[in-house]
């Protein structure tokens, strides 16, 4: 790809990388972080952005949050108790909670936090559908009122990655969920700095010295979140040269996804260390949008899915390194239980693009525009977007290829109206193995239409197939439905896996006790 080329240089140490001027305070009192892109959206309620979810984990708690085997622990919540009938549960707040504004945090504030985080997240809706009443009986007792069991509940409340739960001010939290709040207050171990905010430059935070973290050990997204630092900067280094640069030179101390070409330099510096956090891997994919032409034609989607070669795709983010990114055709991801591929006959090899051209020839495209919007400052996702640009229009598609920043395609890719009113295709993603595990925690699968993730597959049988697999008891069943799920995804092309990879880190040997997780968690990490 041209990016391959054009680091080239600098990956052979072929010609100095210029660094940029970073203020570099002293050593213990600033985290100085490269995040993976710019940070636009600060509302990780409105947003599933993996950016604005790690700017969430820094300034907002969650009732409950998930160890290293995904089980659910109590985080913000002391405890909970479930009514004989399963369909009244309490959950008691931990004492001395509060906001960054000094208001207390009560269980009010908390009701409104779900209410809201229910109407976005593809877990949460299936939560709200049994919720009769999320309230309060007092400031500490959250009581949430079901019309019928839902066991998997506080798996709801705890899931990380896309949507997480936070918990914000109810005055905030009454905001409509399709409009960002106008205000970050949240009680996590960490403040978010307004007045040093700028978009596309710098993001600070600042120690919240009200916090007071758990007494078990951090696990994951769960127990005790230790603030070492009393300020955290992020530093939005676009280019990937530049950033490895800064790191090499101290300018900065961890460099969230350093590109794939620049790993080998890196790892002869030996102030740096190397490392993969997140030990479950990601998912690459593709999203269509299925509300307008012309992916509102389940055969164009096919012919689409046919061009995809998921090689191409990982050998343009990650090179030829297959240690580190396998192919994947399920929408559930490889190696764990529900993770089957070739469900699906038309998708199933040999895929190749004049059998993709034959299948859009004979699916009566007509020429509509296909707009795929594509991040040209974030690595791991501005080569999909090319990949499929080219594979599309040697298949005989009319391709725009629209680039931009990655905060442009986030703020884009909730538009709903035809390309020619601003709408959008495609946009490509990727997101921890663990958000598309199961029925329960994956929004690639569902298919609730326009309430639904970005894309906004619609399939009422769907929707039932994801309910009977929730209200089945016995785990040959439930593995059965599963099948049926990933099955109907595929034929459906709800969403198109492009593979699976890791991510490594770039740490200085100044710091230590980064944590694994799904992503860049802030607590835990410390001067060495």
């Amino acid at each position: 790809m041209k990016r391959r080329t054009l680091l080239q240089g600098a990956a052979a140490g072929a010609a100095p990388i210029a660094a940029p001027a970073l203020a570099q305070p002293a050593r213990t009192s600033a985290l100085r972080f490269v995040p993976q892109a710019n940070l636009t959206a600060l509302d990780p309620i409105w947003t599933s952005a993996i950016v604005t979810q790690m700017h969430g984990y820094h300034v907002y708690d969650t009732l409950f949050a998930v160890d290293a085997a995904q089980r659910p622990h109590p985080q913000m919540a002391e405890g909970h108790s479930v009514s004989p009938n399963e369909l009244i549960w309490s959950i008691r707040l931990r004492d001395g909670l509060r906001f960054h504004d000094g208001e207390p945090v009560r269980a009010q504030d908390c009701a409104a936090s779900l209410e809201r985080w229910s109407k976005r997240d593809a877990f949460g809706q299936l939560l709200a559908r049994v919720v009769e009443r999320w309230s309060a009986t007092d400031d500490r007792t959250l009581e949430i009122r079901l019309t019928r069991p839902f066991p998997l509940l506080l798996d709801a409340l705890a899931k990380p990655d896309a949507n997480v739960a936070f918990i914000m001010p109810e005055r905030l939290a009454r905001t409509d969920a399709n409009t960002q709040v106008s205000e970050v207050i949240g009680s996590g171990p960490y403040r978010f700095l307004r007045d040093e905010f700028v978009t596309g430059s710098r993001v600070a935070y600042a120690k919240n010295d009200a916090y007071v973290p758990r007494q078990e050990p951090s696990d994951w997204a769960s127990g005790g979140k230790v603030a070492h630092f009393p300020r955290i900067e992020w530093h939005i280094l676009p280019d990937p040269a530049t950033a490895a640069a800064a790191l090499q030179n101290g300018e900065v101390d961890w460099l969230e996804q350093p590109l794939s070409d620049l790993i080998p330099t890196l790892r002869r510096n030996r102030n740096i260390v190397v490392d993969i956090l997140n030990p479950t891997g990601l998912m690459s994919i593709m999203r269509l949008n299925h509300l307008q032409a012309p992916f509102n034609d389940l055969k164009t989607r096919q012919a689409v899915a046919l061009a995809v070669d998921q090689s191409e795709y990982m050998q343009a983010m990650l090179g030829d390194d297959r240690s580190v990114w396998r192919e994947c055709r399920s929408l559930f991801p490889c190696g764990t239980p529900l993770g089957v591929e070739d469900l699906s006959e038309f998708n199933s090899p040999p895929r190749s693009l004049g059998r993709a051209r034959a299948a859009l020839q004979a699916s009566g495209y007509k020429g509509e525009k296909v707009v795929i919007i594509n991040p040209t400052d974030f690595p791991l996702i501005g080569p999909h977007g090319q990949v499929t640009a080219d594979r599309l229009k040697r298949i005989g598609m009319n391709v725009e290829l629209a680039e931009t920043d990655w905060g442009t395609v986030v703020q884009r890719r909730v538009r709903k109206e035809p390309v020619e009113q601003g709408g959008w295709s495609i946009f490509h993603t990727y997101g921890s193995s663990l958000a598309y595990l199961n029925p329960a925690v994956s929004s690639l699968v569902k298919g609730p239409g326009a309430s639904g993730w970005f894309g906004w597959y619609t399939s009422p049988r769907m929707e039932d197939l994801v309910q009977a697999w929730f209200d089945a008891t016995d785990p040959d069943r439930q593995r059965s439905l599963a099948n049926d799920i990933n099955k109907l995804a595929q034929d459906d092309v709800a969403t198109i896996p492009l593979g699976q990879f890791f991510i490594r880190t770039a740490h200085r040997r100044s710091i230590t006790g980064l944590a694994k997780g799904s992503m860049p968690y802030p607590w835990s990490v410390r001067p060495a």
